[in-house]
Formats: structure tokens, C-alpha cells, sequence
């Protein structure tokens, strides 16, 4: 009688990302990339000597940064970990260690140790704050008509309250999503698989080719 062979135990699946990405921003980012490279290789083909080796210049040095701060930024959530994906940077932030998520003048998160990222992929829209404010005032403002008709035909009963839409409080999206990823922290902060420590990697794969592009066009203009 042969003993079956011990199964290698799997490990507990990961749960999945929710990923925010700001759609302006790439939007904004593939018409400006499709701009610089439609006058750069204009200008490698026509041109003719520096100017060719100065189109190609700004070319290594544009096409990183524009795509660092436009396409690349996103925000990736899920139950044990925040990932900011900055232009620059990649920080992992267990919820152990986020102090509070902050929305201001701009979007960030704060650590326990007090250390500040902003969330380049949330950005703040104070113009969409203020209609979101507007159809907040204005959705009220119909409750307590209808309330006032309500009330007049059967003769007593209060005000409509509140500025509260069909699904609670109207919200700018991005505050939407700010107070999606607070009720996440406040579900996980202390659950055993939100621990750890905070890591945070420069992008080099940005940042070389743009170091490379800008020694190469300063080279190029300081020349004789």
C-alpha cells in the first residue's frame, strides 16, 4: 500500500487591485505625447544637421517626463496594501502604517512616521467640487418645494432635508473615491495581513532616459 504524496499547500489568494487613474490626465498625456512626437520626427526628417541631433535630443528627454506625468500615474488599493505609482515614484503603503488619507488643495496620504505622498492619480477638481455643491443646493431646494406642496395640500408635515441625491450627498468623483479608499483603512488598518513596512522605489526607467536627453540637449546647445 503506497502513502499518497503530501499536496504542496497554495497560498491564500491575493485580492484584487482597484486601480484609479485620473482620465483627463490620460487623455491630456496621448494628445500631448502624439504633439511632440508628430514635431520631433518632423524635425529628424527634414532637418538637417544640429537639428536633427537636437530634435532628437528633446525626444529622449520629452517622451519619458510627458508619459511620467500624464499616463503613468495610478493608485492601485486592495485589502492589505495602498501603491501610489507617482511620475517619479512607487510607494507601497500597508494600512498598518497609513495614518489618515487627507484632501485638500490636493489628494495625499499621510504615514504613522508622519511622511506626506500626494496621489498624483486623484487629482483635486475644485470645479467639480463646486457643481457637485450646486446640484447638491439645487437637489435640495426641489425636496423642499415638493415638501412645501406636500404640506400645503394635506395641511401640516415638515421640510424636505438635507442636500442629499438619490444615493447620499452629491460628491465630486474624486472625493468619491478618496472616501472609497477611507473606508478601506478603516476596514483593514489592523488586520494582520495589512502590516509591514513602507517601500518606496525611484523610477529609474523614467528617470534615466530623461537625465540621458537633457545632458545630450545641453551638450548640443552649449556648442559652438
Amino acid at each position: 500500500m503506497t502513502t499518497p504524496e503530501p499536496q504542496p499547500s497554495t497560498p491564500d489568494p491575493v485580492s484584487r487591485d482597484r486601480i484609479y487613474r485620473s482620465p483627463m490626465g490620460i487623455v491630456g498625456g496621448v494628445l500631448l505625447l502624439a504633439l511632440v512626437l508628430w514635431l520631433g520626427i518632423d524635425a529628424l526628417i527634414r532637418g538637417e544637421g544640429r537639428t536633427q541631433w537636437l530634435a532628437l535630443a528633446a525626444l529622449i528627454l520629452l517622451v519619458p517626463l510627458v508619459s511620467a506625468f500624464t499616463l503613468r500615474p495610478a493608485v492601485y488599493a486592495n485589502e492589505e496594501r495602498l501603491r501610489i505609482r507617482n511620475p517619479l515614484r512607487v510607494i507601497v503603503l500597508p494600512w498598518g502604517q497609513v495614518a489618515s488619507l487627507r484632501s485638500g488643495y490636493s489628494n495625499e496620504v499621510l504615514t504613522k512616521s508622519g511622511t506626506k505622498f500626494q496621489l498624483w492619480a486623484i487629482p483635486v477638481s475644485l470645479r467639480a467640487r463646486k457643481k457637485a455643491a450646486r446640484e447638491q443646493a439645487q437637489a435640495a431646494a426641489e425636496r423642499n418645494a415638493a415638501a412645501r406642496g406636500e404640506k400645503r395640500r394635506r395641511g401640516g408635515g415638515g421640510l424636505g432635508g438635507g442636500g442629499l441625491g438619490a444615493d447620499g450627498p452629491v460628491r465630486a468623483e474624486t472625493d468619491k473615491i478618496m472616501d472609497e479608499l477611507r473606508e478601506l483603512l478603516v476596514r483593514r488598518e489592523n488586520e494582520e495581513s495589512a502590516q509591514g513596512e513602507v517601500t518606496v522605489r525611484w523610477a529609474y526607467e523614467v528617470a534615466g532616459p530623461a537625465l540621458a536627453g537633457a545632458v545630450l540637449l545641453l551638450i548640443l546647445l552649449t556648442m559652438p
